[in-house]
């Protein structure tokens, strides 16, 4: 580090004065999607600043974040992903105060609405049905099997996609039926399984062995190359098994909602679902809301 005469100059080996890098390497309780999102998004700001001729994050003032936002919202950015690129910039601004790169945090005192966001369809118990008994014809056993223990294990345990790719089979107590989840921030939870997702769990568990080489370690799900699952492989599964075009985040809003629609404690299916905010779990009693009012129009005589 080199101190001039009211800057910090703090450049990394290979002339990053922003050291993007280093940041994503100390980032180390977040999954490969996340850190992604946090090079990419800090990335196009120092672009952004680049054009006002700052050229160090220590340059950068409240004001430069504020003039971001804004630019952002003009170029009709949804709301939700400048949240997500607002909280990218904290991310790193805290991690740079840290490291000693800047004094003082701009991103301090900014703030960038996500608003309701909108969230996936839910499907109905029929679609799930349908979703997880259905097969395409002439399929692999080996992919039949594994299909269904992700899909059951999706819905069943309303788990993220990136929690379901990055199961290992020391998380897997199929016996005692709960599987125990590490999810975002690195906190674990311990989430319960229904009777088909432990039946479709040690069908599958029974012939991984055919198609997981030992190089893939203890990954519970495997790709068609020998590989961890991905996030892509999971839609891959679902546009294969869907009647109709969905997400697979559906299936985590399905557990949600169909548990408050059966009656479920708000803070229960938040513990499950491991939000660390129930505003965030809230979310899904607006889904199930408005789930009893159209079923109430629907059926009632004077509705």
């Amino acid at each position: 580090m080199v101190v001039g005469s009211n800057t910090l100059v703090s450049v990394a080996a290979d002339g990053d004065p922003w050291r993007l890098d280093d940041f994503v390497r100390a980032q180390t309780s977040l999954s490969d999607n996340t850190l992604s999102a946090y090079r990419t998004d800090v990335r196009l700001f120092a672009e952004w600043v680049e054009r006002l001729q700052i050229e160090h994050p220590d340059q950068v003032a409240r004001t430069t974040v504020r003039r971001y936002i804004a630019a952002l919202s003009t170029r009709e950015f949804a709301r939700r992903s400048i949240a997500r690129k607002a909280a990218s910039l904290r991310r790193y601004f805290a991690w740079a105060v840290g490291e000693g790169i800047v004094e003082v945090d701009p991103t301090v005192g900014v703030h960038a609405s996500a608003g309701n966001g909108r969230l996936p369809r839910v499907l109905a118990e029929r679609e799930i049905e349908q979703l997880l008994e259905g097969p395409t014809p002439d399929e692999p056993e080996w992919r039949r099997r594994r299909d269904d223990a992700v899909l059951e294990v999706l819905y069943a345990a309303g788990v993220r996609v990136s929690e379901l790719c990055s199961l290992d089979l020391a998380q897997l107590h199929v016996d005692e039926a709960f599987l125990t989840v590490w999810g975002k921030g690195s906190k674990e939870r311990r989430v319960p399984l229904g009777e088909p997702a432990q039946h479709a769990l040690v069908a599958w568990l029974a012939i991984r062995h055919e198609v997981a080489p030992d190089e893939v370690g203890a990954a519970v799900f495997v790709n068609e190359r020998g590989k961890r699952l991905t996030p892509r492989d999971v839609r891959r599964i679902l546009d294969r098994r869907s009647p109709t075009p969905t997400h697979p985040h559906a299936l985590r809003h399905s557990f949600a909602t169909h548990l408050l629609d059966g009656g479920a404690d708000l803070r229960a299916v938040q513990e499950l679902l491991g939000h660390a905010d129930v505003a965030t779990t809230q979310r899904y009693t607006h889904v199930s809301r408005e789930r009893l009012r159209t079923a109430y129009q629907e059926s009632h005589p004077r509705a």
